[in-house]
């Protein structure tokens, strides 16, 4: 349930809803907005009564939120989310932002020489950093794969990924929805995006909404590429939810030659970034070396973005100045 306030409501008429809403026994939810400053209530259990609210001065309406999920979507908050990161780094915003790096850090020497290819091309986050590689500048994002390790990941990347294959783990979700840091979720390999959207409930639910979403490709039964890429989810999920999404093709497709026609598509759909694997010697990974990109592969796939990003009013983010040593 969402209650909306009158424009120039009070902060006295507004703490008095949160205050009622508090009597009722559930928790409020204050969310100033550019048009309208609205109190959600979490835990609504369909006995509310709403005409109590309603009857409270500077009340507008009550929005009854009729999806599943509740705090994820577009009746509870109108607004795109921008996910702040370090640095002035946005996610959700007019940026489209790029995340590369390869599949697993099998050295450090490995890593820090995906890191300095990968930014030279313009890239503004690491993926797969095991440490905060501030040589280079650049963000990084590590999968947390249980809750027990959220608070190890949390210490030393600025996102923390949730894998396809946790996409469900309930424990984990709750866990990360309360590590104080951002949360790229990967839709599951069989999951649906109303599967997908009710699994960020549970973070937004942990006070956590700073959530990004990724599209990663989905099961099919043709194999020739690894998944389905449903780039239509994109703009789905933009239609149903506020929250941003970006999108995977190197696990969606499995193949090289496949990753950069299938950024560029995600990107002219409305993706809020593209997250690739690159590596120094792709025919020496340790992991994902068929589907990862050559550093030169990724120069490319940069410049063929800028000039999409370009045709659809959009940028490429930057990425932030390296730490001197």
């Amino acid at each position: 349930m969402l209650v909306v306030m009158q424009h120039g409501a009070s902060a006295d008429e507004v703490q008095r809803v949160v205050d009622t809403i508090e009597e009722l026994g559930y928790e409020a939810r204050p969310m100033p907005g550019k048009q309208r400053t609205a109190v959600g209530l979490v835990g609504n259990d369909g006995r509310v009564d709403a005409s109590r609210l309603a009857a409270l001065p500077g009340v507008k309406e009550i929005i009854h939120v009729t999806q599943p999920y509740k705090q994820v979507s577009r009746e509870w908050k109108e607004e795109p989310t921008v996910v702040e990161l370090p640095g002035g780094l946005r996610i959700g915003g007019d940026d489209v932002v790029v995340m590369a790096g390869p599949c697993s850090v099998e050295s450090e020497e490995q890593i820090l020489e995906a890191a300095r290819a990968v930014r030279a091309s313009g890239a503004a986050m690491l993926r797969g950093g095991a440490f905060k590689p501030e040589e280079t500048g650049l963000l990084v994002v590590t999968e947390a794969i249980d809750p027990e390790g959220v608070d190890l990941v949390a210490q030393y990347a600025d996102v923390i990924q949730i894998g396809a294959r946790n996409m469900q783990n309930f424990s984990l979700l709750k866990r990360a929805g309360r590590a104080g840091k951002p949360v790229l979720l990967k839709r599951g390999i069989a999951a649906t995006i109303n599967e997908l959207l009710l699994s960020a409930e549970y973070l937004l639910a942990e006070g956590n909404h700073d959530v990004i979403l990724c599209e990663r490709g989905i099961r099919g039964f043709d194999n020739s590429t690894r998944n389905v890429f449903d780039l239509a989810a994109i703009p789905v999920v933009h239609g149903l939810s506020h929250l941003p999404i970006i999108a995977d093709p190197s696990h969606a497709t499995g193949r090289r030659d496949k990753v950069i026609p299938m950024a560029r598509a995600a990107v002219a759909a409305g993706a809020d970034g593209v997250i690739v694997e690159v590596h120094p010697q792709p025919d020496r990974a340790l992991s994902d070396g068929a589907q990862s990109l050559y550093p030169e592969q990724f120069a490319e796939l940069m410049r063929e973005i800028r000039v999409i990003t370009d045709a659809i009013g959009r940028s490429v983010a930057e990425p932030l100045p390296a730490v001197s040593a």
